[in-house]
């Protein structure tokens, strides 16, 4: 579904990403690990067209997606979920996942895809006129998910979705983020929680300083030595 080929990005002079390839199979999960300032963030915001890259290409269903406008790439079926949720803060649940659906005409549909929102996250539905800001933060990465999937997205992009939550409802995401997936949604995923996410991954990549340094199955990551210090804590 996703390639990505040799891809180098600036910050002005600070290189970012430099050569970085993957790619993401239809129907899997594929995570991103890494340390903090490893590229992973810049890795999705450039797939999704917040950032243009200086080399390199990107090809959805084999067509490119370099210079491609981030609204063009939503339309040709990719949501982002952002690091720290972005929610529009204002607005209350229904208009943030009617947000969601801004570009899309089949009423009906949306309709529907609003429902299946609900029955992944139940709390959104108690809470469907509560002012997005006031939510829990559990519930406001909820919210970012949902309002991403009512987009109706082929390939969802996840940032960081268990940032700053008790186990409890990181426990929750993640089984959400499983069911989506079991629902026919392919996802690329950036987590730091490295346990997470390689129980809920097919693949992944390791990220460090701009670079893949470790790629293979989830299994071979979860028992690969560096990775086990490194991220798992042993």
């Amino acid at each position: 579904m996703l390639r990505v080929d040799e891809l180098h990005v600036f910050y002005g002079e600070i290189h970012a990403l430099k050569g970085v390839g993957l790619e993401v199979r239809d129907g899997e999960i594929v995570a991103i690990l890494g340390n903090n300032g490893a590229g992973k963030t810049t890795t999705l915001k450039t797939i999704s067209g917040l950032l243009a890259p200086r080399r390199g290409a990107i090809l959805l269903e084999g067509a490119s997606l370099s210079g491609v406008p981030a609204h063009e790439v939503v339309l040709r079926g990719v949501a982002h979920v952002p690091e720290g949720r972005r929610i529009f803060n204002r607005l209350t649940v229904r208009e943030n996942l009617t947000m969601g659906a801004y570009l899309r005409t089949d009423a009906a549909a949306v309709r529907g895809d609003l429902e299946r929102v609900f029955e992944l996250f139940p709390r959104l539905r108690e809470r469907i006129a509560q002012v997005a800001g006031t939510l829990s933060g559990g519930e406001q990465q909820m919210l970012a998910i949902g309002r991403a999937l009512m987009a109706r997205p082929r390939l969802l992009l996840l940032d960081e979705p268990s940032m700053g939550l008790a186990p409890v409802l990181v426990e929750q995401i993640f089984t959400a983020i499983g069911d989506i997936n079991r629902q026919g949604t392919t996802i690329l995923l950036v987590e730091q929680n490295a346990a997470m996410a390689l129980g809920v991954a097919h693949r992944g990549y390791v990220l460090e300083t701009g670079r893949v340094a470790l790629e293979g199955t989830a299994d071979e990551l979860a028992e690969n030595a560096e990775v086990r210090r490194a991220y798992l804590g042993e």
